[in-house]
């Protein structure tokens, strides 16, 4: 819930849990939550210190002894952004204040406090913090040679294409983006999968949503990464060697992942909202920029024509079979077509992704939500997160697997749903057996 919260307000949540076992029981969700950038704050226990009431706190109970382990952070750190243990009262505002910097801060995720008992029964002076001086680090730009050279390679090239994941997040990034889009004529778009909707699927410059692979990356001859953990899978797609690749990301070096890189001539940590900006700004206000792109009308109609071509063919498959027995297209369809416009989606179909972006084609930010992780059983929770963040006014959907229905552990989803009026539609798309598995082996 603290994910689906925290990823469709930006805000950070906080969950507590009790001691080592209890940050074992977090499971994937710290994955999911590190892999989808979600700020959330996790406060855990630690076995009291001392034995023989040295300190108010000490140990009175048997399993004192059993959950006392080594280092108890190492079970989360590395999937955290920051992990610290608070040792005294006396600086636990400091120290909190400290972890949600590290929270809310490109790249956002979870953080790890833990502190023993006898730390929380300290008495404290009370104190106070300017908040101000607790906020996150600021966003950064793009240096202005960088603009001038990326924005002349944009526009001289045949075949631009720009490729996202999770630039959405921010709200503004995706208007920036149509913008860059209208800017340079011929620009093309994918969603790579990542955790938001980053561009809208009804404008002419997008190629929907693939997984690291399209027909259009090897054709490219520019491509911007922005704000994307896997733009292509290298043994099934890939850029031509020729291609100029610019990186453009909140975490350009994936810090996280031991394993990444890309053939780019040049990257760097920006916020993707504003590097959007300066890139359009550039174009429009250069006046040989403007008349080159302006002369690109012919490749303007030309993306509404494949746009429309694309689009007419995602309609074709959202049709029942002649024994009325229908696909996840046609069930998808029907359901875009009954829920409100506005409706916000936690997706969580695994293989079924891309059939199930399609024909839901979401054009608004904030209303397509992906985990962006690996770890099954996001969407339940989540669903009911984004219900309780976004209000009783907003419908909720949730659209998940069969396989990772279960893993959501649906019996405490619903009896919080109606302990505490969270109200959410779950499509459960049954397709007989664990295909991403099966689709792995093969």
């Amino acid at each position: 819930m603290a994910d689906g919260y925290a990823r469709l307000t930006s805000k950070p949540q906080c969950v507590i849990v009790h001691v080592d076992v209890g940050t074992q029981g977090l499971g994937a969700a710290v994955h999911n939550a590190s892999c989808g950038r979600a700020p959330v704050l996790i406060f855990a226990g630690l076995s009291p210190y001392t034995c023989e009431g040295e300190y108010r706190g000490s140990r009175t109970e048997y399993i004192h002894w059993i959950q006392d382990v080594p280092d108890q952070k190492q079970i989360v750190s590395q999937y955290c952004r920051y992990s610290g243990e608070i040792k005294c009262g006396r600086n636990v505002k400091q120290m909190i204040g400290r972890a949600l910097q590290f929270a809310t801060s490109a790249p956002a995720g979870p953080v790890y406090l833990l502190g023993a008992r006898e730390v929380m029964e300290e008495d404290v002076e009370p104190y106070a913090l300017e908040q101000a001086h607790w906020g996150s680090v600021g966003k950064a730009a793009l240096p202005d040679d960088v603009v001038q050279e990326m924005a002349e390679a944009l526009v001289g090239a045949k075949e631009p294409l720009l490729i996202t994941g999770y630039c959405g997040r921010n709200h503004d990034a995706v208007t920036q983006l149509v913008l860059l889009a209208d800017t340079v004529k011929g620009l093309r778009v994918l969603d790579s999968g990542g955790s938001d909707m980053s561009f809208p699927a009804d404008h002419r410059s997008s190629l929907g949503l693939r997984y690291g692979i399209h027909e259009k990356i090897p054709t490219a001859d520019v491509i911007i990464v922005a704000d994307c953990d896997v733009p292509w899978i290298p043994t099934q797609c890939k850029p031509n060697p020729g291609t100029r690749i610019f990186h453009l990301d909140a975490d350009p070096l994936k810090q996280q992942m031991p394993v990444f890189y890309i053939p780019a001539e040049a990257r760097y940590k920006v916020d993707c909202s504003t590097a959007f900006k300066q890139l359009h700004t550039y174009i429009s206000s250069h006046a040989s920029l403007s008349e080159t792109v302006s002369a690109y009308q012919d490749r303007w109609d030309a993306l509404g024509q494949e746009h429309a071509d694309r689009m007419a063919t995602i309609r074709s498959l959202a049709q029942p079979g002649p024994d009325s027995t229908f696909n996840v297209s046609y069930l998808v369809s029907r359901i875009r077509h009954r829920v409100p416009a506005d409706t916000i989606f936690a997706i969580e179909a695994v293989t079924l992704t891309a059939f199930v972006a399609d024909q839901l084609s979401p054009s608004v930010p904030g209303t397509w939500l992906n985990c962006g992780g690996g770890g099954l059983g996001w969407s339940g929770g989540a669903a009911l997160g984004i219900k309780l963040a976004a209000g009783p006014t907003k419908f909720v959907c949730q659209i998940v697997g069969d396989g990772t229905f279960l893993f959501s552990v649906p019996g405490s989803v619903y009896w919080i749903s109606q302990r505490y009026n969270l109200p959410v539609l779950t499509i459960v798309l049954n397709n007989q057996g664990w295909n991403a598995p099966r689709r792995s082996l093969l």
